[in-house]
C-alpha cells in the first residue's frame, strides 16, 4: 500500500479519522474536569503524554506533508485535503490548548523530545529544500517513497550530529 492509496481510503472513510480527531480533545477536556489541578500528578500526567503522542504525530506528521506538499510538490492551497492536513493540525492545537490549561507541558514525560524532534525535522526539510533549489537533487522527480527515504536518512545524520556537538542531554537530574 502505498501513501496515496491510504490517502484515499482515509478521504473515502471520513468517519474514522474524524472521530479519532475528536475523541482525543474530548478525552483531553474530561480528564482536565475530572483532574482538576492534579496534573502534574502521576496517573494524570502519563494519560496527558499519550494524548500528547497520540495527538502530535499524525499533527506533525500533517504538517510535514504539508510543507513537502507546498515546497516539492509545488501544489495549490485549493488541493489541500481537510482529512490529512487539516484536521490533525487544527486537533492537536486544541488539544495542546486544552492540557496546557490543567498542567504546564514541562511536566510531561517526552514533552520535551517532541520538541526535538521538530526542531530537527525542520532542519531536514530546510536542507532539502535548499538542495532542491540549488537542484542538487530535484526531489520532484522522485517517487514520495524515495524522498521519504532521503528523509529518514537525513534525520537520522542530523540527530547522530546533535547528539555528537551537544550531547546526550542539557540537563541533569
Amino acid at each position: 500500500m502505498t501513501l496515496k492509496e491510504l490517502f484515499d481510503l482515509i478521504a473515502a472513510t471520513p468517519a474514522y479519522p474524524l472521530f479519532y480527531f475528536i475523541v482525543i480533545p474530548m478525552t483531553a477536556l474530561l480528564a482536565g474536569i475530572f483532574g482538576k489541578n492534579e496534573g502534574h500528578l502521576t496517573p494524570w500526567k502519563y494519560l496527558y503524554a499519550t494524548l500528547v503522542y497520540l495527538i502530535c504525530i499524525p499533527g506533525i506528521f500533517s504538517i510535514t506533508l504539508s510543507i513537502y506538499m507546498f515546497l516539492f510538490e509545488k501544489r495549490s492551497i485549493m488541493d489541500t485535503d481537510i482529512y490529512i492536513q487539516i484536521l490533525p493540525v487544527l486537533s492537536m492545537i486544541i488539544t495542546l490548548f486544552i492540557i496546557r490549561r490543567n498542567v504546564d507541558l514541562d511536566d510531561i514525560p517526552g514533552f520535551d523530545k517532541l520538541s526535538g524532534l521538530v526542531l530537527i525535522i525542520t532542519a531536514t526539510l530546510g536542507i532539502m529544500w535548499f538542495i532542491d533549489s540549488t537542484r542538487i537533487i530535484i526531489f520532484t522527480g522522485l517517487r514520495f517513497e524515495v524522498v521519504l527515504l532521503i528523509f529518514a536518512v537525513l534525520l537520522i545524520v542530523i540527530r547522530f550530529g546533535w547528539y555528537r556537538i551537544f550531547g546526550r542531554s542539557s540537563k541533569r537530574t
